[in-house]
């Protein structure tokens, strides 16, 4: 089974924008193996509570983008030589960072918790690694 992307409401970004680079992080990290069936369109579009032409939206431009190949009556796959461009973690960091101090203030945790939490989760994901 596959792992499935995450997509949030809350984002200000088209949801298909948000499937693309979702599948794209899967990928990059090995969850959807190179070569690999992926789910069809319906399944994901259930899967995710979105709709079908959403996930045909991000399946097309992830084909054009050559991330996955498609053919008409067959499964579509993860592509042998995935083009994954570079992702900006650190924009993407910054931008978690920032909702974390957001959501932190809404809820009136000071600064020192907020960061003794933040290091308890990097802490955390270090053991799940292990």
């Amino acid at each position: 089974m596959h792992s499935l992307p995450i997509i949030s409401k809350a984002d200000g970004r088209p949801m298909y924008v948000q499937i693309v680079e979702q599948i794209q992080r899967l990928i990059s990290v090995g969850d959807w193996p190179r070569g690999e069936e992926i789910p069809s369109i319906r399944q994901l579009a259930v899967a995710l509570s979105v709709s079908v032409i959403t996930i045909k939206r991000a399946y097309l431009e992830l084909e054009r983008e050559g991330v996955i190949i498609t053919q008409h009556g067959k499964p579509s796959r993860v592509a042998q030589e995935p083009d994954l461009r570079p992702m900006d973690h650190q924009a993407e960091l910054a931008r978690h960072l920032a909702e974390a101090a957001r959501i932190g203030e809404l809820m009136g945790v000071p600064p020192e918790e907020l960061a003794a939490r933040l290091i308890a989760a990097v802490d955390e994901t270090k053991k799940d690694r292990t």
